[in-house]
């Protein structure tokens, strides 16, 4: 079948919502298609060139941001903090791995969610699941569950808000690398664990203070004051994907203009469905959740689909097992795609996998499951000499308690003070920059 970017729809697609209102979607869909695209073809290249890099042991990638970004939390505050957090975390993993740290938000545009459930009951009362703010919304009633195509609209205009928020932060002066330490010497003068983590910090703040003796700064260096952050979210809405798909005018090939990077989920990944089918003809460095139920034919299978050329850069493999279980599942699929001379980029998402249900009644993450995770990651992959080459997180800048444990201790009790998430717990700023001294250790050790 010759791709096009509406030929998803010959396919069964998954988890799409039922729109009642037809002549409505189509006139959404056709307004979205007339819109300039968020992103542009040419930065999506070089992230896809970048992420070459990573598969092939160069460099390491970065991704994180909100579970589900929300229109009633939308503000310049909140994506300043979870630009800030990325930058610190960036800056611990460059210095520890001495490896160029390649930076992908979940953002500007992850508005879309898997359910496992078409339907969720409350009080014998059963409704339509809540599936993002893209399609409908939170509030426990019937008019809110009812999917609504405008709000496609809504969320292009806040991704557009947020894309230029997050391009003047990166090239207006808060990437500047000396803000950045200084805060996170203030992370580390603060924490309960600051022994563990003040060595890395003064190591840090020697080597910028070198550069600075050395002429080495800001004036002279632009990559001292100023970043590149891409954003990425999960294709999971195929109407709003296709909408915002287009045809780059240098290379004549097809790109989803709606991020820089996308990514089909754990629950859409089946070979003949319309998601492979979509991702199949856009050009976008692009990546695929990969469980513990998948078998290694089945794996190779997706790669060759997804990346018939064997390009390195074009698929990042994003684990997600849980820390039980990793230890033993991804050494066989590693292996097979060591042998078979495949070039992916293996990254770890160790938040769905360790997902569990608190006594006290909240969704919530073990610090020490993530972590156990993670490091799981890093010794399997090098054991079979395949490049560790990210981490993937469900996280934020504000000072939330969703996930359990940490410096702070944050224990089941404590989740009900700021349990502020749309759906999955999130690491807070602490939490995460904490994790990123730990994966620093194991960068080192490399």
């Amino acid at each position: 079948m010759t791709w096009t970017p509406d030929s998803w729809r010959q396919k069964i697609a998954g988890q799409q919502p039922n729109y009642p209102d037809a002549h409505a979607l189509h006139e959404t869909e056709t307004k979205l298609s007339g819109l300039p695209p968020l992103v542009f073809a040419a930065e999506a290249r070089e992230l896809r060139s970048q992420l070459g890099d990573v598969a092939n042991g160069k460099a390491f990638l970065l991704q994180g941001g909100d579970c589900a970004e929300s229109f009633s939390d939308f503000s310049a505050n909140n994506i300043r903090d979870t630009f800030k957090v990325l930058l610190q975390m960036a800056v611990v993993l460059t210095y520890a791995g001495r490896l160029p740290v390649v930076k992908v938000g979940r953002l500007a545009g992850q508005f879309a969610k898997p359910r496992s459930a078409d339907m969720e009951t409350f009080d014998g009362v059963a409704l339509p699941s809540f599936r993002g703010d893209i399609i409908n919304g939170s509030e426990f009633t019937e008019a809110a569950r009812v999917p609504n195509p405008k709000r496609m609209l809504e969320a292009y205009h806040q991704s557009t808000a947020t894309l230029n928020l997050v391009r003047a932060f990166a090239q207006g002066g808060l990437a500047d690398l000396h803000e950045v330490n200084q805060w996170n010497r203030s992370f580390v003068d603060n924490n309960p664990l600051r022994e563990q983590y003040t060595q890395m910090a003064e190591r840090i703040e020697d080597a910028l203070e070198f550069m600075a003796v050395c002429g080495i700064n800001a004036n002279n260096t632009p990559s001292l004051h100023q970043t590149q952050l891409y954003t990425s979210h999960e294709a999971l809405l195929l109407n709003y994907e296709q909408a915002l798909t287009r045809k780059d005018s240098f290379t004549d090939t097809w790109y989803d203009c709606s991020g820089h990077m996308l990514w089909i989920g754990e629950r859409t990944r089946e070979l003949d469905g319309a998601h492979l089918e979509f991702f199949k003809g856009i050009h976008n460095p692009i990546g695929v959740k990969v469980g513990p139920g998948i078998h290694e034919d089945e794996l190779i299978r997706l790669i060759d689909a997804l990346n018939p050329e064997n390009e390195a850069g074009r698929l990042t493999l994003i684990t997600r097992m849980g820390a039980n279980v990793l230890a033993e599942k991804l050494p066989k699929l590693s292996r097979r795609v060591q042998a078979e001379g495949r070039k992916v980029v293996w990254s770890s998402d160790p938040m769905h996998g360790n997902t569990v249900k608190a006594s006290s009644g909240y969704k919530t993450r073990s610090f020490d499951s993530i972590l156990t995770e993670i490091k799981q990651f890093f010794g399997v992959l090098r054991s079979e000499g395949a490049h560790p080459g990210g981490i993937h997180l469900e996280m934020t800048g504000q000072a939330v308690t969703e996930c359990t444990g940490g410096a702070y201790a944050i224990s089941d009790a404590d989740l009900a003070q700021r349990y502020q998430t749309q759906c999955d717990p999130r690491l807070n700023g602490d939490q995460v920059l904490e994790l990123a001294f730990c994966i620093a250790d194991f960068l080192r050790e490399s």
